[in-house]
């Protein structure tokens, strides 16, 4: 089952002579519970494209569906309610709430939406993710590694149809862009979780089952693992 469909996506920014095209004729897909990584250098639009596949952004022309929904058919206020219930995002600078405990955090799209969160879930996420012991704690009390893993545990609670993840290995050391890849890879296998992974950094994208290379707003490869 197909829950993410782009067709014909092109993105332009500026206009006349300083027109510059972001992306040139995107197709793609990815099934449900797939594990896909997009590589490329800076520049190549990979970056974009998950912009608007996490519909922060709108392609200047094509069709973009996620889940069965047309994202061109919301207005804004549409848009950030699906990306809230929908799509998981994850930066590779956490964007946690430093005000709020982990648990919070973790919690904070669900209280977003009124919605009380499954309690045996949220045990299975962050027993799997090692936060059981930070629940209580603020985000500046936390390693890079631990804050990584609450912006997972926060992008896995609600269920999302897809996680759009950004560098997330970016901003940390060796071993803990090891052991976030590791746990990426455990929810997708445990969890079923679909995810879109953007990395410049080829060791992690060969953890993927599929690599998609982009260069130039183009996809220039799409080959899959094993």
């Amino acid at each position: 089952m197909e829950i993410v469909k782009c067709s014909d996506v092109e993105k332009v920014y500026g206009k006349g002579e300083g027109q510059t095209a972001a992306l040139r004729g995107i197709d793609f897909s990815m099934e449900k519970g797939s594990f896909v990584a997009v590589v490329g250098a800076s520049g190549s639009g990979k970056s974009t494209l998950l912009h608007i596949l996490g519909s922060v952004e709108k392609p200047t022309k094509g069709r973009v569906e996620i889940d069965g929904v047309d994202m061109a058919g919301l207005n804004a206020a549409e848009a950030a309610i699906f990306r809230r219930r929908k799509v998981g995002l994850i930066y590779q600078f956490y964007n946690l709430i430093p005000t709020l405990t982990v648990e919070k955090n973790i919690l904070m799209p669900l209280l977003l939406d009124k919605r009380k969160p499954n309690r045996e879930y949220f045990d299975r996420i962050v027993t799997a993710l090692g936060l059981t012991d930070k629940l209580e704690a603020l985000p500046h009390q936390l390693s890079g590694g631990q804050q990584q893993r609450t912006a997972i545990a926060r992008s896995l609670t609600y269920r999302p149809a897809v996680i759009l993840a950004d560098e997330p290995t970016g901003n940390l050391d060796q071993k803990n862009s090891r052991e976030i890849v590791d746990l990426l890879k455990r929810s997708n296998r445990e969890f079923a979780q679909t995810i879109l992974l953007i990395t410049h950094d080829e060791k992690v994208a060969l953890e993927a089952d599929r690599i998609v290379t982009m260069e130039d707003g183009r996809i220039v490869a799409d080959r899959q693992r094993g």
